[in-house]
C-alpha cells in the first residue's frame, strides 16, 4: 500500500533551548479505520513515537498523542517535555480508502499432506439370508422323506412336538426352521423312532450362539470372517450350510476355551 502523505505538525510551542515538535502521519487507511503515526522530533532525531487507531484521522491521532503522554522517558526528557497539546494543524484531504486486495483462500486447515496410516476397511455387516417365497420344493421333498422314514401324521406330530414345540407342519412359519426338518429327516435311516430320533440343527440357535462365543472372544467382524475363509474358504455364516455352522462354532467354542484357560488364542491375528 502507498503510504499517505506525511502530515507535518508545526513546532508547537517551541522551547528555545530542546527546539522539538510533533510529526503525524497518517499510514493507513481503510473502510472504518484510519491508522496514523506520532512521532517526536528534536533536532532531527526521532524521540520517540506512537500508533494511534480509529475510526478517523483525527481520533486516530488523539490516541497515538496520549501514548505519547504516558509513556516513561528518561528524566532529562520528561524536564524538558510540556504537555503534548493539539496544535491546530492544516492536514492535506486524507486520500481515499485504498481498496485492499480480497485475501487468498488460506489451504485447508489441516496440516500438509501427510502419509496417514492405512486402515483396513470396514467390513460390510453380513445380509441376513432371504427366505424364498415358494417353499412348495421342500414340502414335496418332506412328503418323500417321511414316506421313506415310514412316518404317518401321529408320528411327524410326535417329532414336531417334541422338537418344535407343536404338532403341526403347517405352524412351521420360518423357512430355517423348514430347511432343518427336512436336512434331519434326510439324515435319518428307515425304522428311526419319532419319539426318539434326534433333534435337527435349528440355524437360528446356532447363529445366536455364533455371536455369543465372537462376543466372548471380543473378535471384529473380519476376524471371524478371516476364520471362515481358512477352514472353509468362504466369506460369510450365510454360505455355511447347517453342519458347517455347527463346526464353526465348535471352532470358536475351542479359541474360547483357551481364551478363559490362559493360553493364547490360535485363531487369526486382530
Amino acid at each position: 500500500m502507498d503510504s499517505p502523505e506525511d502530515e507535518k505538525v508545526p513546532e508547537g510551542k517551541p522551547d528555545d533551548q530542546l527546539n522539538w515538535q510533533l510529526e503525524v502521519q497518517l499510514v493507513h487507511a481503510e473502510a472504518g479505520s484510519r491508522i496514523v503515526l506520532v512521532q517526536l522530533r528534536r533536532a532531527g532525531q526521532i524521540l520517540d513515537s506512537a500508533l494511534g487507531e480509529a475510526a478517523t484521522a483525527e481520533l486516530a491521532e488523539d490516541r497515538a498523542r496520549q501514548r505519547l503522554q504516558v509513556r516513561p522517558q528518561p528524566q532529562t526528557e520528561l524536564e524538558a517535555r510540556e504537555p503534548l497539546a493539539r496544535e491546530p494543524v492544516t492536514r492535506p484531504k486524507a486520500p481515499a480508502p485504498i481498496a485492499t486486495p480480497a485475501p487468498l483462500p488460506l489451504p485447508s486447515a489441516t496440516q500438509p499432506s501427510q502419509p496417514e496410516p492405512l486402515q483396513t476397511p470396514a467390513q460390510p455387516p453380513e445380509e441376513p439370508q432371504v427366505d424364498p417365497e415358494d417353499w412348495s420344493a421342500e414340502l414335496a421333498q418332506l412328503e418323500l422323506e417321511l414316506q421313506r422314514l415310514g412316518w404317518d401324521r401321529d408320528q411327524e406330530a410326535v417329532y414336531l412336538q417334541r422338537v418344535f414345540g407343536n404338532p403341526n407342519r403347517n405352524r412351521l412359519t420360518n423357512y430355517a426352521n423348514l430347511q432343518a426338518y427336512l436336512a434331519a429327516l434326510q439324515g435319518f435311516s428307515p425304522g428311526t423312532q419319532a419319539s426318539s430320533a434326534p433333534a435337527p440343527l435349528r440355524r437360528g440357535e446356532l447363529l445366536s450362539q455364533c455371536d455369543q462365543l465372537l462376543a466372548k472372544l471380543q473378535w471384529e467382524a473380519g476376524q471371524g470372517r478371516a476364520l471362515l475363509e481358512q477352514h472353509f474358504s468362504l466369506t460369510s455364516r450365510q454360505q455355511l450350510s447347517d453342519s458347517q455352522l455347527l463346526q464353526f462354532n465348535m471352532l470358536l467354542e475351542d479359541l474360547s476355551s483357551d481364551l478363559s484357560s490362559g493360553l493364547a488364542p490360535t485363531g487369526p491375528p486382530g
